[in-house]
């Protein structure tokens, strides 16, 4: 990419914040860290949307409990819209309610592409505070293409303690602090920092090891925002779509209070 080449990024209408959740690596929770932020936002009072942007592995349906869902179409003045599903107060959209969710989802970089750009220009969004928009693990085309085509008001990155998740976090930073398409890095977030026993909540157990997040944060000189902890229902609280117990820990909902208060 060359450093003097420009881009012409969109602004949505009627959208006033975009924040992007990312990682270079998956399994470290960015999808729970992402619906977690939109949860908090929406519990705030804020108009809140969460686009599971994960091309190859979308993560919403399941977790919201809308798998094998698929939404309405609109029409505008000539051009048709999905209207998002609406749950917990937060609009949802995700190209797995689009397609057969026990198929891959074999396409290009170019294809993959322009369906992003469509899941974000003809998705009936409404007036919002904050769209939240999930990608997917690295720094392929589907960041390459939101960071040239849209504007966007911070990425906040995900990370487990463990020093193979440092690496390519850091990796995948560098790309959002590109002088061309780069945004602005909001912190770092710190998912599974311990486990916590729910019937011993002061108790920590540091299986991931210690000390990733405060690695990146000391290295980019950017906020460490949160230490998520891990319990034994933060696991079923996804996989079975009941995201509306999420925040029911105390520890949770603390952690996830304190990271979306550092948001613009």
């Amino acid at each position: 990419m060359e450093e003097n080449q420009s881009f012409e990024k969109t602004k949505l209408k009627n959208i006033n914040k975009i924040i992007v959740v990312a990682s270079g690596k998956g399994g470290v929770g960015k999808s729970t860290v992402a619906a977690g932020i939109a949860m908090s936002l929406a519990g705030e009072g804020h108009s809140v949307g969460l686009l599971d942007a994960d091309i190859y592995g979308p993560s919403v349906p399941l977790m919201f409990n809308l798998k094998d869902k698929k939404p309405f179409v609109t029409e505008k003045e000539g051009v048709e819209y999905l209207i998002p599903f609406v749950k917990f107060g937060i609009k949802l959209m995700s190209i797995g309610f689009l397609i057969d969710g026990k198929q891959p989802v074999i396409w290009r970089g170019p294809l993959a592409a322009n369906g992003l750009k469509q899941l974000i220009n003809n998705t009936f969004w409404g007036n919002l505070d904050y769209l939240v928009i999930d990608t997917p693990p690295g720094t392929g085309d589907i960041h390459i293409t939101l960071l040239q085509s849209f504007e966007a008001d911070g990425v906040v990155f995900v990370t487990t303690p463990q020093q193979v998740s440092v690496a390519d976090v850091e990796k995948a930073m560098n790309m959002y602090n590109n002088k061309t398409i780069g945004i602005k890095i909001l912190g770092v977030v710190e998912n599974m920092s311990w486990f916590s026993p729910s019937i011993h909540p002061d108790e920590k157990y540091y299986i991931f090891g210690k000390g990733g997040g405060e690695k990146i944060s000391a290295d980019f000189n950017i906020p460490l925002l949160a230490q998520i902890p891990v319990t034994e229902t933060m696991c079923d609280t996804c996989d079975q779509g009941k995201m509306g117990d999420l925040l029911s820990d105390k520890q949770i909902s603390e952690a996830f209070r304190k990271l979306t208060d550092s948001l613009p």
